[in-house]
């Protein structure tokens, strides 16, 4: 029989010992012992407990030491009852039956046993163990110990409840899952690599998960290469699906570096007819940025993406050298028997370059009528006092416009529009404050307001069509005919105006559109003939609206239609062997065994005039009813449902409504760059902030702009129409 001494208490007489089921004493009672001081009248119950039943007295004590119970029978001592022979030392003879988990051979066993299984000794003859939980695999050496098990048992089990221990409630962290999504929020966000390395974000992440394993920034950038590298296939798999021609947009960039970055944009409407956007390059240009040097690196870009054969147009700004840059690109695809229609079609200018020249030209003319408006608001908000002094005036006389008071940015027109309508809200309170604060000396006169309310009426179609054309989620090509045709004709009727300073202004406009857009675009007027609600009357419609004779209305007309008879007949009209080989006649007898030459005759002819007066799709679709121009249609939905009746034109269609009129989307990837390369950032490599650009585009591009905001310009489409 085995027995151990505790501070030399005497044991007491084995006949004196109760049985094992009375040694037992409830949970909380001896949690309340172990953690506070114990009273005589709290040991009652506890007279003739063993050091074992201490030890293991239910699952919850398993990782209690033993030191804790020397503890206790010293507190006991304390309280002069260590020579009591009720709680001396008891033999534990009999009692391995029960708890022969706890000792093994007369040593302790550790608890750490209860969540890990050995493993049989390795040939080197070291012990190893495995965690129930995870597998994780430790050496259990003499020399090792079992200090790693215990670090490791909080990872896995919930040691803190009481009953069996119990594996974690959430699975072991998926590291390469970590890592990844960390990859992401720095595309998403514009974190630096460096974010993975701060203190208090590694803080968080070991308090969420405790056997995370942090990274380097080098490792972050590793990750977000690979998943810049994953995505291109994915995005080259998808071009090279596309079955219609894709659409480009180009436009440069000058960083905080001083380095000029090209943007490449591809547009195309996929197999479920959506309008995709998709940027392909941010790519870092070296000088000299002319046309031929540019055209080698866009000719680059588009053989990495195996597109090169499948462009249909290209959408750039009226820089000089971008003619020079287009003509290099039709020559090498010219080679390559890649050019639609020998090049006609393929340079598309950028519509709100356009609009800004035009806009830019007419306010150079009205200078001095704007800037006492201007004068005006930076009066308002040059100090908090005069700030509060304006919102005094408002409030006296009630105005509940909601508008800001902006000041413009002189070499945006759109911020100096938003400038005026503003100001016009305001009148009454500029003119009120002008007498109530006799600082101000710059407040227009009635004569001045009645001007500025003219120009801000002639400016405000301008800014309404620019923002619809600036649109990157819905076709806009289709837009282009009837609001350009808008813009000639407010500016001409502006040129009648009695007020010379508003005529002189829409002569100036009228000089600039002439130089861009006396002739439309012809490619993009195509895009409103294949709008079912107009077709061509509407062409006709506009040209019979402007200020010019029947010859040049009828020979623009003819060149319009003739023009779209000639990209479908030469690009989408390919007769097929079907076709032709429906001509070939049968041989036929007539009269029994009578053969006659001329028999089969009328059969012959007949099929010859069918064939002559056959139809193609674009006449059909042309001499087809227009549909109501006041209900709201989806052209790109129209022409799925129809492609059955109109196959080959309705990949015409596709295609043509795929043109941006505008460098836009290019455009607002140099917003995000400017994001990404700040700063605090200028030392970023290139080819990181290309992978990050893109990958953000890809990503996370919108499939369409949000419902509340197209429903908006819609609404203001068909106003427009309708009128």
């Amino acid at each position: 029989m085995k027995s151990h001494r505790v501070i030399g208490l005497r044991p007491p007489s084995s006949a004196l010992r109760p049985p094992p089921s009375a040694l037992r004493p409830p949970p909380s009672a001896l949690r309340h012992l172990l953690r506070h001081r114990p009273t005589p009248a709290d040991l009652g119950s506890f007279a003739v407990t063993p050091i074992r039943s201490l030890i293991f007295i239910d699952n919850h004590f398993k990782t209690v030491r033993l030191r804790r119970n020397f503890t206790f029978w010293r507190k006991l001592q304390s309280l002069g009852m260590s020579n009591n022979s009720e709680f001396g030392q008891h033999s534990v003879e009999g009692e391995h039956e029960d708890e022969g988990n706890s000792y093994s051979s007369g040593k302790h066993r550790s608890y750490v046993w209860d969540y890990f299984d050995p493993l049989p000794v390795a040939p080197n003859g070291d012990k190893k163990a495995k965690c129930s939980a995870c597998g994780q695999v430790y050496v259990t050496n003499a020399s090792s110990g079992t200090s790693n098990l215990r670090r490791h048992i909080p990872k896995c089990f919930d040691i803190d409840e009481p009953g069996p221990a119990k594996k974690q409630r959430r699975a072991p962290l998926d590291q390469a899952m970590y890592r990844e999504m960390l990859a992401i929020s720095i595309i998403k966000h514009n974190y630096p690599f460096s974010y993975v390395e701060h203190e208090e974000t590694r803080k968080l992440h070991k308090f969420l998960q405790g056997d995370v394993k942090f990274i380097t920034r080098n490792t972050a950038k590793a990750d977000v290469l690979k998943i810049y590298e994953r995505e291109k296939m994915i995005i080259k798999d998808k071009l090279e699906k596309v079955t219609g021609r894709i659409c480009l947009t180009s436009d440069l960039w000058s960083s905080i570096t001083t380095d000029g970055f090209m943007a490449l944009t591809a547009h195309y409407v996929d197999e479920n007819w959506n309008l995709r956007k998709k940027v392909l390059n941010f790519r870092v240009i070296p000088p000299p940025h002319s046309g031929s040097i540019l055209a080698e690196h866009l000719i680059n870009f588009l053989a990495d993406w195996g597109i090169e054969k499948k462009v249909f147009t290209i959408t750039l700004d009226n820089a000089k050298y971008n003619d020079i840059l287009v003509d290099r690109l039709k020559g090498h695809w010219r080679l390559n028997n890649a050019l639609v229609c020998d090049g006609d079609f393929t340079h598309v200018r950028c519509s709100a370059h356009v609009l800004n020249l035009i806009v830019q030209a007419g306010l150079k003319a009205i200078e001095g009528a704007i800037e006492k408006v201007r004068e005006s608001v930076k009066y308002v908000r040059a100090s908090a006092a005069r700030k509060y002094k304006f919102a005094e005036c408002i409030q006296m006389l009630s105005l509940q416009c909601g508008k800001h008071v902006r000041q413009d940015i002189v070499t945006r027109w759109n911020s100096t529009y938003l400038m005026l309508d503003c100001a016009l809200a305001y009148r009454r309170a500029y003119t009120r404050l002008a007498l109530v604060d006799s600082v101000f000396k710059t407040s227009p006169s009635e004569e001045e307001w009645a001007r500025v309310e003219i120009i801000t009426r002639l400016l405000k179609p301008f800014y309404e069509i620019t923002t619809l054309f600036s649109g990157s989620s819905y076709p806009t090509s289709n837009l282009y005919f009837h609001h350009v045709w808008r813009i000639q004709l407010y500016i001409e009727e502006e040129m009648c105006n009695a007020d010379q300073v508003i005529s002189d202004m829409a002569k100036d406009m009228k000089e600039k559109f002439d130089k861009y857009w006396k002739n439309y675009s012809m490619i993009l007027s195509f895009a409103v003939i294949l709008d079912p609600r107009y077709k061509v009357k509407l062409v006709e419609y506009c040209f019979s609206k402007l200020n010019m004779t029947f010859e040049e209305r009828e020979m623009k007309l003819k060149c319009i239609v003739d023009g779209m008879h000639k990209l479908y007949d030469t690009e989408y009209n390919i007769p097929s062997k079907t076709m032709h080989d429906s001509l070939i006649p049968e041989s036929s007898n007539v009269g029994g065994n009578t053969l006659d030459e001329m028999d089969g005759f009328d059969t012959f002819q007949s099929q010859f005039k069918v064939a002559d007066n056959e139809k193609s799709q674009l006449t059909l679709y042309l001499e087809e009813q227009n549909v109501d121009r006041k209900v709201e249609l989806d052209v790109l939905q129209y022409w799925k449902e129809n492609q059955v009746r109109y196959p080959k034109l309705a990949i015409m269609a596709r295609d043509i409504l795929s043109i941006p009129i505008t460098t836009v989307a290019s455009e607002s990837s140099f917003s995000i760059g400017g994001r990404v390369l700040s700063k605090y950032r200028t030392s970023l490599l290139s080819s990181n902030v290309e992978a990050l650009l893109c990958t953000r585009d890809w990503l996370f591009d919108l499939k369409g702009i949000k419902m509340k905001t197209r429903t908006k310009w819609m609404k203001i489409l068909l106003k427009t129409l309708k009128h």
